[in-house]
This record gives C-alpha cells, sequence and structure tokens, in this order.
C-alpha cells in the first residue's frame, strides 16, 4: 500500500485507459504505475496524474513494491502470459475480457490464483448494466415461468481500419465478430439461462479483409431446456442493436445493450411495467440519476477488485466462472469450421 491505500497499476492503454480513470475515481487506491510500448499514451496518463510511474518494460513495473493490483489490459491472447507473471510476482490482478483465447490457454491463470493465494478478478461489466440485476433476478425468482426461449444478437459495425494489428487474428483475438465484440453478450445469456447442453453454427467473413470471422449464427441449446439463438457480426451497417431477450411462459423481457425495452410479466401491473422501462429504459446514465449509488462500467470491476482485496473477499467474477463464456465461443468456432453439433459434458 502506499500512503494508506492500494497501489493500482495498468498495463496496456487501449482499453486500459477506462481502468486508468476507474483507477483514479476510487478513493480507496492510488494509480502508481502504467506499462505500454508507446510513451505517448503513458504522457497523457502523467499529465491527469503525476505521480504515476511509467514503464515499458512489465516485468520492471512487477518489481514496484507499491503496487497492489495489475489490470491487466494487453491483447487478448496475452492475458494468461502476463496474469500469471503480474500473481507469481505476487499482484492481485483484474483481467480484460475474454480471460484468453481458449479453456485450455485461461486454465494457468486460475492455477496461479489458488497457488499464490492471490485475487484474479476478470471484466464482464455488462453483468452490472442497471437492467441487468432485475431481468437476473425476474428469471430466477420464477417470475417469467418457464424458460424456453431466448435470442441474442450483437448486431455491431467496424470499419476495415479497426482490423489492423491484432483484431480478426486467430492467434491474438481468437476470432473475430464472436470474441471480440460478443463476448460480453454470450456471458450474459449463460449467466441468465444457465448451463449449455450442446451447440450448432455457422460462420462466414462477409465485408472485411480478415483471417477470422465478422458473422456467426448459432442455436444454443441449454441444459434447463430452454433454446436460444445468438447472431454475432461487426457487418451490420452503421450499427443496430445488441439485444438480449427472455421469453417465458410468464413473461417475456427485452433489452438492448443497457437498455430495458420490454417488461412484460403475467404477474405485473401496469404500474411496474411503466416503473421499470422509466427507471430502466434510457440505459446506465439515466438509471444512475434517479438511483445515484448506482456503478456500472468498467468503474463497477475496478471498485470490485479493491473491495476484494481490502476486505479478502471473492472478486465478482474469478477465473472459472470467465471461462464458461470461452468454452461457447471455443464451441461455436468448432461446431462452424467441422459442421458438427459440439456437445458439452
Amino acid at each position: 500500500m502506499k500512503n494508506g491505500k492500494l497501489g493500482y497499476a495498468v498495463v496496456g492503454l487501449g482499453i486500459g485507459k477506462a481502468h486508468v480513470d476507474a483507477a483514479c475515481q476510487n478513493p480507496k487506491c492510488e494509480l502508481v504505475a502504467v506499462c505500454d510500448l508507446i510513451q505517448e499514451k503513458m504522457d497523457k496518463v502523467v499529465e491527469k496524474s503525476p505521480e504515476t510511474k511509467t514503464y515499458t518494460d512489465f516485468d520492471e513495473m512487477l518489481k514496484n513494491p507499491d503496487i497492489d493490483i495489475v489490470s491487466i489490459c494487453v491483447p487478448s491472447g496475452m492475458h494468461a502470459d502476463f496474469s500469471v507473471r503480474a500473481l507469481e510476482a505476487g499482484k492481485h490482478i483484474l483481467c480484460e475480457k475474454p480471460i484468453e483465447l481458449t479453456v485450455e490457454r485461461a486454465m494457468p491463470i486460475e492455477e496461479a490464483r489458488i497457488r499464490t493465494k492471490k485475487k484474479a478478478g476478470i471484466i464482464f461489466q455488462n453483468r452490472n448494466n442497471a437492467c441487468m440485476r432485475p431481468m437476473k433476478d425476474a428469471i430466477d425468482s420464477g417470475r417469467l415461468g418457464k424458460v424456453f426461449c431466448g435470442t441474442f444478437a450483437v448486431k455491431w459495425y467496424r470499419d476495415d481500419n479497426y482490423y489492423v494489428g491484432w483484431h480478426g487474428t486467430w492467434d491474438m483475438d481468437g476470432g473475430g465478430s464472436l470474441i471480440n465484440q460478443s463476448v460480453h453478450t454470450v456471458d450474459l445469456m449463460q449467466w441468465l439461462l444457465g448451463d449449455v447442453e450442446s451447440v450448432t453454427s455457422k460462420m462466414r467473413i462477409v465485408d472485411h479483409k480478415i483471417e477470422t470471422e465478422d458473422f456467426t449464427a448459432s442455436l444454443i441449446q441449454f441444459k434447463s431446456g430452454a433454446v436460444a439463438t445468438f447472431v454475432s457480426t461487426t457487418c451490420a451497417y452503421p450499427g443496430i442493436c445488441t439485444a438480449i431477450q427472455v421469453y417465458g411462459t410468464g413473461g417475456s423481457i427485452e433489452a438492448d445493450g443497457d437498455s430495458l425495452t420490454a417488461w412484460k410479466l403475467r404477474d405485473a401491473d401496469e404500474d411496474e411495467e411503466e416503473d421499470m422501462l422509466e427507471r430502466y429504459g434510457q440505459g446506465n446514465r439515466m438509471a444512475a440519476v434517479l438511483d445515484p449509488t448506482l456503478v456500472s462500467g468498467h468503474q463497477s470491476m475496478v471498485d470490485d477488485i479493491i473491495d476484494a482485496v481490502l476486505y479478502d473477499r471473492d472478486p465478482q467474477i474469478m477465473p472459472m466462472e470467465a471461462i464458461k463464456a470461452v468454452r461457447i465461443i471455443n464451441a461455436v468456432y468448432e461446431s462452424a469450421k467441422t459442421g458438427k453439433t459440439i456437445y458439452f459434458d
């Protein structure tokens, strides 16, 4: 700790900038260090946080005794390597999504967590979208009756300029529209509907010069008996929606990203429906106006790992939970490549 606060560090200043901002907003920690190969990115952090040290060598940064927690924000195919090195250096970690490209590559993070007895949290901040908790509660409490169907679709757009460097490569990205843009929605799907039984999928490259895919379509069978469709694409110009929709014999709930769009429950009156749409129908920002205690986005995940360390509890999302989404994604790719239905144990 430094100055009575936890010392925070971030490696990788792409999405890592959101981690930097969140750490600077938390009064229980101090941003001690950042690490990146591009000095100019780090200089911009120092402009706002002059006491922050900069490193171009990750192992050198890990030698800093003032660092308690490291956010791992490097390319996806480097997550396990950097996470394990940080854990073995005695640091707690918060790792960006996806935890890794495959289940096998992700397991060393869990093994290092157990071995070092350090905290390891994984980013899936969309679970903290304001509309997700009431949706989850309604499903788990049985208010939707027998849940039999889900439709999930990430209909986004990325132009060719996005696919430079490691994006859209099997080595570092692990795939395209599914594992990168849609992994959050895969996580929400399994969080809402439970364990998967089988996956049947198709994929293709529609409109980009990449080696992976920019479109997938899947049929997901759950052990509960529910069935869902899942679509991912970065070709839906100009970017349409993120559909998260669950249907049961007692009701239906639909959301677009962080905005509730339908709350139709058999046991709900008109006042409840109107109230839910007012509270959650305009996304996190408006929900926070109505409930100032609401914390979402990366801030919620950074706050969570800090509290997990301070109060010696588990982070909200641990490696084995994060691996579930990767397993589904791996099955989608395997099914699409082989033409076979992939069955889970």
